[in-house]
């Protein structure tokens, strides 16, 4: 396994050069980072050199580093992971790309690499709101049509911003503040005899 690992890393370092801004091994994985302005191109040199032949991107997921294991995290916010496979070499390979811009994160589109991308960047777009410039159908993909904001981004509130419901007079789905009231729940392992006792208040 070691050999494949190094073979992979030099054929990476050979074809991508200084477009690699880091190359780890861990856990039996190459990850390699790459700057946006790179993005693209190394993305297409992965998929078409015959030394690397990544044809398979098996998954892409929106990344949001604002706390990395519970620690404010200083620099860039939020990345693109992918997954790539190559069958005919037999190795594996994970990309990770950073949104220069925190406020509107956008990196280009490999959809014209891999059409596999298509709906793993509709959602990295509906959860992250990561923007794929060069989608040609970029929408929302899990949540409604008319929900506000990016739930898997670390900000938002586990509550959301607004709840929907059906309201039988005006017959239709109206969306309103959310009125859940948030608790504390103590599973039951870690709960004193007393709990939830009004009496011992």
């Amino acid at each position: 396994m070691f050999a494949t690992l190094e073979a992979l890393s030099q054929n990476l370092q050979k074809h991508l050069g200084d477009r690699v801004k880091s190359l780890k091994v861990a856990l039996g994985e190459v990850t390699i980072e790459v700057d946006a302005t790179d993005y693209l191109t190394v993305m297409q040199t992965l998929h078409d050199e015959p030394e690397l032949c990544f044809e398979e991107l098996i998954d892409l997921c929106g990344v949001d580093y604002w706390t990395y294991g519970n620690v404010r995290r200083e620099g860039r916010r939020f990345a693109a992971v992918s997954h790539l496979l190559s069958v005919r070499r037999n190795w594996r390979l994970r990309v990770r790309c950073f949104a220069p811009d925190d406020d509107f994160p956008s990196l280009p589109s490999v959809i014209s690499v891999w059409n596999s991308v298509n709906w793993f960047e509709r959602e990295a777009f509906d959860l992250f709101g990561i923007v794929f410039p060069g989608h040609e159908d970029l929408r929302r993909i899990l949540t409604d049509y008319g929900f506000i904001g990016h739930p898997f981004r670390k900000d938002f509130p586990v509550s959301g911003y607004v709840e929907m419901r059906y309201d039988p007079e005006q017959q239709r789905v109206i969306y309103q503040p959310v009125t859940i009231e948030p608790r504390e729940i103590t599973p039951r392992i870690v709960r004193e005899a007393t709990y939830g006792n009004v009496d011992n208040a």
